[in-house]
């Protein structure tokens, strides 16, 4: 894998995430029909997970792709403020049990391993292959990318409706522009993937918004919050540039 990296970055990236989207999606398959919501899921995300660690590892990567500390102070960052807004987002129209105690369980680590493999699959490894040849090509293509991305669970049998999952992706792009500018601007994706897998993980106990307009507005509230702190960083950058 190291030689494949090294040689074609990008290539490397790419495969990785058909890896992930086919691996995830086959395992949510399975899942379904063994009736156990992410009983297969989780054993494919926490295989794909180590394999990804132990790579970036062994072949002292840990930094490169961002398994770091962040290389500024929190205050540079607004302390993370509007990433803990975020957190609650999925819980603005009410908690709910949505699954038993071991589905719950199965499904929260299973989220916990996804927001470490998009992190590092999206922002480690493709953005890091593409801003050698171009930075806002790099950031575009990234968020892009994990934004469109997410029409998938209209086919992986994680039975997603059409309006929701659209607007799934409208906030995951704003979102993901968002991670990208955190991780050009500290050098570390630790706080992408703590939000990202918690976020996650606590739809498991929200209560669906109770109608159309309350999802467009939850939807856009998102991307407004994820937008204007991924602007506000880019500002920062310019001011005084922490990317070479």
């Amino acid at each position: 894998m190291k030689k494949l990296y090294e040689k074609k970055p990008l290539s490397f990236a790419l495969i990785w995430i058909g890896v992930y989207c086919f691996m995830m999606s086959l395992g949510d398959a399975l899942s379904a029909d063994i009736g156990i919501d992410k009983i297969i899921s989780l054993p494919i995300a926490l295989i794909l997970s180590l394999v990804l660690f132990v790579f970036a590892w062994k072949n002292s990567l840990m930094s490169e792709l961002g398994l770091c500390l962040a290389k500024v102070p929190k205050r540079t960052m607004l302390y993370y403020v509007p990433l803990l807004i975020l957190l609650t987002v999925n819980l603005w129209c009410g908690i709910n049990m949505n699954a038993s105690i071991t589905e719950s369980v199965l499904y929260v680590l299973t989220m916990l391993c996804v927001g470490f493999l998009e992190e590092v699959i999206f922002r480690g490894l493709l953005f890091g292959a593409m801003k050698k040849d171009g930075l806002r090509l790099a950031v575009i293509v990234s968020s892009l990318s994990f934004g469109i991305g997410h029409i998938i669970n209209l086919f992986n049998g994680s039975g997603a409706e059409l309006l929701p999952n659209l607007l799934q992706v409208v906030y995951a792009t704003a979102v993901g522009f968002m991670f990208v500018m955190i991780y050009l601007k500290t050098k570390s994706l630790i706080v992408c993937i703590l939000t990202h897998g918690i976020f996650n993980s606590l739809s498991i106990i929200s209560k669906e918004a109770p109608t159309v307009s309350a999802e467009v507005l939850i939807c856009i509230l998102m991307s407004v919050i994820s937008l204007s702190y991924a602007l506000y960083i880019a500002h920062t950058l310019k001011k005084k540039p922490s990317y070479k």
